[in-house]
């Protein structure tokens, strides 16, 4: 059921917006589009976010953020799964955690707020571009806990890593400029190509991405959230609509509907799930994230395509969302 119009709020009702002279940061105007979008008072899933303001993207140049992107690993050819990044996992995310915000720019894209700013750590003298994302800009959902976005999002890096899949750029939760969020790396991808550009070259990477959107309860993979990277592989974004009680799958990824699982993806998922060291640690880091009964329908959605490890098949119309037509 959706939430009557009346009680719908905007993100402008929930977060005030920051002034620059005060706080330092230079912000992007909303485009008209998204105010628009926001007004529209359409059920959550349903909502058609609009295509990005090309305009925008020349907006301001002389306040551009102009920092390091992180050094890729030169892995081997079709080797998508591997760590892809030169610097260890330990190496960014004490990047990310000790780092020192600089001057933020807000996204106008998106249905929460969301910023990019670079980040300077002192010890490794390294600035990096990253993807901050406060809890108290993240509007209101009437099928998700308030506040909880930014604990799924990190979960659902925590569950990449621990299936040994790296498509989901690190991930952190620390405080910022306006409160605790996520801290993302940014990493730099081909924004000239667009899913259907791509997906017949990269259907292994996916594939992996669709069972990890299953396994995870992903309501939110649209055709913008899987980005390909100048690095040649598939990256995937905002994860903050996973891990819900209810069945929330939503994907542009239905290619593989009913087709059974390669068997290097069966065999990961076997793997975490009979590993019992790796399995309690993910376990114990999700419970710190989420409730017990979220984590525990994680763990059945799991054991659920291992006893039956095909592909989702599309049940419904509210499984795809606008950008599949």
């Amino acid at each position: 059921m959706s939430m009557p119009n009346s009680e719908r709020r905007s993100p402008d009702e929930f977060i005030e917006e920051p002034e620059p002279a005060t706080l330092g940061f230079e912000v992007v105007e909303f485009s008209e589009s998204f105010d628009e979008d926001d007004e529209t008072g359409e059920d959550p899933e349903d909502d058609e976010y609009e295509e990005e303001d090309e305009d925008a993207e020349g907006e301001d140049e002389a306040g551009a953020i102009v920092v390091e992107l992180p050094e890729m690993a030169s892995l081997p050819q079709n080797d998508s799964k591997s760590w892809r990044f030169k610097d260890s996992e330990d190496e960014i995310v004490g990047l990310l955690k000790r780092g020192v915000f600089g001057n933020l720019k807000l996204v106008p894209w998106g249905s929460n707020y969301t910023f990019i700013a670079p980040l300077w750590d002192e010890k490794s003298q390294r600035e990096v571009a990253v993807i901050y994302k406060p809890v108290r800009g993240e509007a209101p959902l009437w099928d998700f806990p308030s506040g909880t976005l930014y604990k799924r999002e990190h979960g659902a890096y925590l569950v990449s890593r621990a299936l040994g899949w790296n498509f989901i750029p690190p991930v952190i939760i620390r405080d910022g400029p306006h409160g605790v969020g996520t801290a993302q790396l940014f990493v730099d991808v081909d924004e000239k190509k667009q899913y259907y550009d791509y997906r017949h070259h990269h259907s292994n990477e996916l594939q992996r991405i669709a069972v990890f959107d299953y396994i995870t309860n992903n309501a939110d993979r649209k055709a913008g959230h899987c980005l390909l990277g100048n690095d040649g592989y598939i990256w995937g974004i905002d994860h903050g609509l996973c891990f819900n009680t209810d069945p929330k799958l939503r994907t542009i990824i239905w290619e593989f509907a009913g087709e059974p699982l390669p068997d290097d993806l069966y065999d990961d998922l076997l793997e975490l799930a009979t590993n019992s060291e790796r399995l309690h640690k993910l376990t114990n880091q999700l419970g710190e994230l989420l409730t017990q009964r979220e984590v525990n329908i994680f763990l059945s959605r799991l054991e659920r395509v291992l006893e039956n490890p095909v592909f989702p098949s599309l049940n419904s119309r509210r499984q795809i969302p606008w950008e599949f037509f």
